[in-house]
């Protein structure tokens, strides 16, 4: 599910990118307006998977499935 939300994340910070730099709305572009139901639902995915990602603010490396980083040779603990 956090990759979902990841990937989701990053098509709507790509659209919203798009929007601010050339006014551009990719979503609204491929599928048929803004006002559209499929652009809606679209809105609105993205929109829920911004709120899961907030969780991964908070969650550890480990729940992530990344490693920490490896410790120099004789580095305290």
């Amino acid at each position: 599910m956090d990759r979902l939300s990841l990937a989701l994340v990053i098509v709507g910070a790509i659209n919203w990118g798009l929007v601010g730099l050339f006014q551009f709305d990719l979503i609204a572009f491929l599928f048929g307006g803004q006002a559209s139901l499929i652009s809606r639902v679209l809105y609105t995915v993205v929109g829920a998977a911004g709120l899961w990602s907030i969780s991964l603010l908070f969650t550890g490396r480990e729940r992530m499935g990344m490693s920490a980083p490896a410790k120099p040779d004789g580095a305290n603990p």
